[in-house]
């Protein structure tokens, strides 16, 4: 195992899904910003560092075909284990910096992933895997703590983002669409500050 593998199977092992800070009973905002993007229910979805969340729940009941990749084993596992055995889901068991899409998709979702690679070369890997999944005209939504927000989470660093940044580090061929700021509110009752950020692709 890779210490970024080993880190996230240890959280995962020892935390139930509400015992993180990340934790949301429902999933609406990200909801909310898939389908002002315009999900159908015809449309392929991927949850980039998925892990335990509620997210692939709601979109299994909605979606022809959903996928979510988390680096732990663990984490996938445990949300696998919350749907029927007939959930329209593929699971895949990743680094997201190692990944290599063997289909694409027409929607992306990233609550905070992207924002734990703070080194450019896992930067450039994460792009590289985004231009190879996603679709022409597909759909981008990511979130990462705001400028003001966290400085780290899990005891890890974090890039903190807003929309121009972030538009800046996927470049040109992707076109930033919408923003929205929201304060998140963790189990226990601390704000972090987020910045979530729709893009279109418009490259090949």
């Amino acid at each position: 195992m890779t210490e970024r593998e080993t880190h996230w199977e240890a959280v995962y092992t020892s935390k139930g899904d509400s015992e993180v800070s990340w934790f949301e009973a429902s999933p609406d905002l990200s909801l909310s910003l898939l389908r002002e993007a315009g999900l159908t229910p015809d449309a392929s979805v991927i949850d980039i560092g998925g892990g335990m969340s509620r997210l692939v729940d709601a979109l299994a009941a909605r979606q022809d075909h959903v996928a979510v990749l988390d680096i732990s084993a663990a984490a996938l596992a445990k949300a696998r284990g919350r749907l029927p055995e007939a959930a329209n889901v593929e699971w895949i068991v990743s680094d997201i910096t190692a990944w290599q899409p063997s289909r694409r998709y027409d929607f992306w979702h990233d609550r905070a992933a992207l924002h734990f690679l703070t080194e450019e070369a896992d930067q450039r890997a994460y792009l590289n895997a985004l231009n190879a999944a996603i679709t022409p005209g597909g759909k981008v939504v990511i979130g990462t703590f705001a400028p003001d927000g966290p400085e780290k989470c899990s005891g890890l660093p974090v890039v903190r983002h807003d929309g121009r940044s972030l538009e800046k580090l996927l470049g040109p061929g992707f076109r930033l669409i919408a923003e929205r700021r929201h304060d998140h509110e963790t189990p226990w009752q601390a704000v972090q500050r987020f910045q979530f950020s729709t893009f279109e692709k418009i490259g090949g």
